[in-house]
């Protein structure tokens, strides 16, 4: 089954300060190949062809750089204090959109044909869709004390990358239903007992979190730049 469904509108939570990278400015402002995170995440999005408009969510004090940043087309929003502050701030935002994606700045390399695959999956009728890679690790449970208590399946394992699309009604309502946080939006759509849908991800739509994941895509992007 397929369907027409539309607007769809991206939301790019972008308030985190990044600590972990080890950087003086905000993460998604952190320069990667002469543009910010957030400019190559946000040029992902629109260079998809899917995505009718993009919504980024920052700090109050980031507002005016993010503006100046970004192309004139997308709305920067005030986020909070936590992510899901962020999104809700962004899904008030977007009240018109049918369908939503939720997207990391700070997976800036996501290749714009990802995003397009999973609008693809919307319109064909999808409520939350999900990309994601096999885990080559073996994964184990530790408690508090880091004594291992379970070494879980490799073969069911997952890791997930965003762009997470959704029906934007679905999505409103597990972030207005759902008490506590996730560490994704999937998680909160899955706790009220939806079926999430995956789809193969691609190892460029890597988190950039830490130095050496900086680094990393520095390295990719030369080496692209070099071909």
């Amino acid at each position: 089954m397929s369907d027409n469904r539309g607007p769809v509108v991206a939301l790019v939570p972008a308030a985190g300060r990044g600590v972990r990278l080890g950087e003086s400015v905000p993460k998604a402002f952190v320069e990667l190949g002469g543009r910010s995170m957030l400019r190559r995440a946000v040029d992902g999005l629109l260079g998809s062809g899917a995505v009718d408009a993009v919504i980024v969510i920052v700090p109050d004090d980031l507002v005016e750089a993010a503006r100046a940043e970004l192309p004139d087309e997308v709305l920067v929003v005030v986020g909070g204090e936590e992510r899901a502050d962020s999104v809700r701030a962004g899904l008030a935002a977007a009240s018109d959109a049918e369908l939503v994606l939720v997207h990391d700045a700070a997976r800036a390399l996501t290749p714009p044909s990802l995003i397009a695959r999973v609008v693809a999956e919307l319109h064909a009728g999808r409520a939350a869709v999900v990309p994601v890679l096999p885990v080559s690790d073996t994964i184990k449970t530790v408690d508090v004390l880091g004594t291992v208590t379970g070494t879980p399946p490799r073969s069911e394992l997952r890791a997930v990358q965003t762009p997470q699309g959704f029906d934007a009604d679905l999505l409103r309502r597990a972030y207005q239903d759902v008490n506590g946080d996730a560490t994704d939006d999937a998680g909160l759509v899955e706790r009220l007992g939806e079926r999430v849908r995956t789809i193969v991800g691609e190892p460029e739509a890597f988190k950039i979190t830490t130095p050496w994941d900086l680094a990393l895509a520095r390295v990719l992007l030369g080496q692209a730049g070099s071909e």
